[in-house]
């Protein structure tokens, strides 16, 4: 087999549905060249392999108990045969022409040690209305339609250079989900790095069924402003308490004026950034 151009790599924990549609749509990109499929099982305890084995082609490699996401991206960079690395995650929708828009991005800025694309928010099923005045209760990028260079990309959507690694090492397997990958792209800048957003290299971020309703994107949320006001405090960029509790109140306005259930996701954003700070 010639050596991949490209080497896809997903870590995954227990998202055996979501995964399925992932791994289907990696493998019908729009792409002429040799790609590779990794995906790195962190430990899952559903049908996880199962899935992964109906996809014929894809290499796997599995953690027999659960180290986090970054743990999992080294692995497969390690595993992977390309000097491009696209990671991407479990629970998103790749369209056909992706990786083909991605690689070709990284080829436009051969400086460029990283590039990465929109995300794009997709509820599939009961998912609450919204005013349209707050951001998609998931994690989504829009820099616009045109590249352009910045400061941060999301690892659902990002390719690297494997000098990258080893201009900024490898990613810290010591931190909790949210600001993992954010770390590491701030250390690659530290070390001189670049990274370019691809206007055209889009791919969605999915949420369907009941992980589509209020009560558990509120949770994901939640978590979520934990982990993040905890990559924050590390980081010495943390707010105030005072500051914590006007984004809350805000959050809670924002439901009563609107009348918008958004507003109760971002009070639990920040109802969990709140916890953080109060036992940090």
């Amino acid at each position: 087999m010639p050596k991949p151009v490209v080497s896809v790599v997903v870590p995954t924990r227990n998202r055996a549905g979501y995964l399925d549609v992932t791994l289907a749509s990696l493998a019908d990109q729009d792409f002429a060249e040799p790609y590779e499929l990794i995906v790195v099982d962190d430990g899952s305890r559903d049908a996880t392999t199962d899935v992964i084995r109906r996809h014929e082609g894809v290499r796997s490699l599995v953690h027999d108990a659960a180290r986090g996401p970054n743990a999992a991206r080294n692995a497969g960079a390690r595993m992977a045969e390309a000097d491009l690395i696209a990671l991407t995650d479990d629970d998103v929708f790749a369209p056909r022409g992706w990786l083909r828009a991605l690689v070709e991005g990284a080829r436009r800025h051969p400086d460029a040690n990283v590039v990465g694309g929109p995300i794009r928010a997709r509820l599939d099923g009961p998912a609450p209305r919204s005013c349209g005045r707050e951001l998609p209760p998931i994690t989504t990028l829009n820099l616009g339609a045109f590249d352009v260079e910045t400061d941060l990309v999301w690892s659902a959507n990002m390719l690297l250079r494997r000098t990258a690694l080893e201009l900024a090492g490898k990613f810290d397997e010591t931190l909790p989900t949210g600001g993992d990958e954010e770390e590491w792209l701030r250390r690659l800048a530290a070390h001189g790095g670049h990274v370019f957003y691809i206007g055209d290299a889009a791919i969605d971020h999915r949420r369907v069924g009941d992980d589509a309703r209020l009560r558990s994107l509120m949770r994901s949320a939640y978590r979520r402003g934990y982990n993040l006001r905890g990559f924050d405090e590390r980081h010495a960029k943390a707010p105030g308490l005072g500051d914590e509790l006007r984004v809350l109140a805000g959050c809670g306005w924002h439901v009563v004026r609107r009348r918008c259930p958004q507003g109760l996701i971002m009070g639990a954003h920040s109802a969990g950034r709140l916890k953080r700070a109060l036992v940090g």
